[in-house]
């Protein structure tokens, strides 16, 4: 009789090993929390464009906007890890000055830790406001933006740059799809259409990344153009948290200023958008503003009063044609 322990023993049945555990995500850094935040742990980069004959405007009606509902609007307390961004964005033909990505990236350098902007600006440039972004997202240190009056246009770009956005009770945050300036034939301006579709895209990313909101949601906010108050930028995630009515001020020099050159930069995008180009259109206003500043010599102050007017009354037909 053969012993069964002498003889081979079937194999036993297979066992599927258990499947591998997927390496879970890790957790996000909720916004707004404040600690060290490395640049890589942000959006990535919003692309900015190689043609650099084409840029992207702030309409005339938000400067207009701007002029009365933010300006001279100006932070109380300063120091020195704060940028501060109270003009528009892009380097400013009417006053020599201007946010740009140089300036700002030059500044960065000599922050070594959390570094605070300060913005009220009715925008500008779009493309100079993906460059900005751009430079303050590298940062290695926590980025605070406070929105001291308006981050409108390419200044809402800028200001989704920060790790927690602090916002006025009466202050207000634009989003709108690029807005540009163009002539041409269809076929021009349907190439310029598509052109412009991934930068529109992109912004539309940045902003889903910040706020949670969905994609199709933010398209149509840009679509809009939307006007977020400060309550309303919390509701809905462009901003974390309300500034305290005692860190604004307003200040009255800056803010005459502020209207006087704002008068200009609308004027000359209403002379642009009337078909004019952007030389002729700051070439005219300069025409209009040395005659009003010409001498008021009572010899000559009737001959300047009437040249004067011709000009106004050319610019005014202008802008109407």
């Amino acid at each position: 009789m053969t012993d069964r322990a002498s003889q081979p023993q079937p194999a036993p049945p297979a066992v599927a090993a258990p499947p591998r555990a997927l390496p879970l995500k890790p957790p996000t850094q909720p916004r707004g929390l404040v600690g060290r935040v490395k640049a890589k742990d942000r959006p990535v980069a919003l692309p900015v464009p190689a043609r650099k004959d084409v840029h992207a405007f702030t309409g005339p009606e938000v400067f207009d906007r701007w002029s009365e509902d933010a300006a001279g609007v100006r932070a109380l307390e300063r120091g020195d890890n704060v940028i501060t961004m109270f003009d528009v964005i892009g380097e400013d033909y009417w006053t020599g000055g201007g946010v740009t990505a140089k300036k700002v990236a030059s500044q960065l350098r000599a922050i070594t830790g959390p570094v605070e902007v300060q913005i009220n600006s009715p925008g500008g440039d779009m493309f100079e406001g993906f460059a900005i972004y751009n430079v303050l997202r590298e940062h290695p240190h926590e980025v605070t933006v406070k929105v001291m009056g308006m981050a409108a246009s390419a200044a809402s770009i800028i200001t989704m740059a920060g790790d927690r956005i602090e916002i006025g009770a009466s202050s207000f945050i634009m989003i709108h799809n690029c807005w540009v300036l163009a002539f041409g034939n269809r076929n021009d301006l349907r190439e310029l259409a598509d052109w412009l579709a991934p930068f529109d895209q992109a912004m539309c990313d940045v902003y889903v990344a910040h706020t949670g909101q969905d994609a199709k949601t933010v398209a149509k906010m840009l679509d809009d153009e939307t006007w977020l108050s400060g309550s309303q930028a919390i509701d809905k995630g462009f901003a974390d948290a309300l500034l305290a009515s005692d860190k604004i001020t307003v200040d009255e020099n800056a803010k005459s200023e502020d209207r006087r050159v704002n008068e200009l930069r609308g004027m000359e995008r209403s002379l642009i958008s009337a078909g004019m180009s952007r030389d002729a259109a700051r070439a005219r206003i300069d025409r209009i503003r040395g005659a009003r500043d010409a001498a008021p010599d009572p010899a000559t102050r009737d001959a300047g009063a009437s040249g004067l007017s011709a000009l106004l009354d050319n610019l005014t037909a202008t802008i109407r044609a």
